[in-house]
């Protein structure tokens, strides 16, 4: 059997936000086994299992990936958005549009530290979708 459900992420700003919860929320229940997918719509934004226990993570996330695609790069040519725009995009190819998850015995297999999170890559806030597949 499998399962879809569209979900619209709050509109965050810029930087690394754990959306665990939220994603759970909004599914009815998990099967006893399966495995979730959850895939995100957009280009300018990312989706990863990292380390969701200790915040500093989130920040030193993103001063790393600042330092890997800064805005204002010379030579950039796509900066129709913005000088953020082209950055997103190859933050977010770095980082991947989904994350699959093992369920077992009801529940995500994340391991004891592990956190799902948005990887916001664009300056403004948006408001994201992304898809949850599960299959039983």
């Amino acid at each position: 059997m499998v399962r879809h459900f569209h979900i619209e992420l709050p509109a965050f700003g810029r930087g690394f936000h754990l959306i665990t919860d939220l994603v759970l929320n909004q599914i009815p229940s998990l099967p006893d086994s399966g495995v979730m997918q959850i895939f995100i719509q957009h280009t300018s934004a990312g989706l990863s299992i990292n380390e969701a226990a200790d915040p500093d993570v989130r920040h030193d996330f993103q001063l790393f990936f600042h330092h890997l695609a800064p805005e204002n790069l010379p030579g950039i040519i796509h900066t129709e958005e913005g000088p953020d725009d082209m950055p997103a995009h190859v933050l977010a190819a770095l980082m991947g549009s989904s994350v699959h998850i093992p369920i077992i015995n009801g529940q995500l297999a994340l391991g004891r530290w592990q956190g799902i999170f948005l990887g916001e890559f664009r300056a403004g806030r948006r408001k994201r979708v992304v898809i949850i597949t599960i299959i039983e």
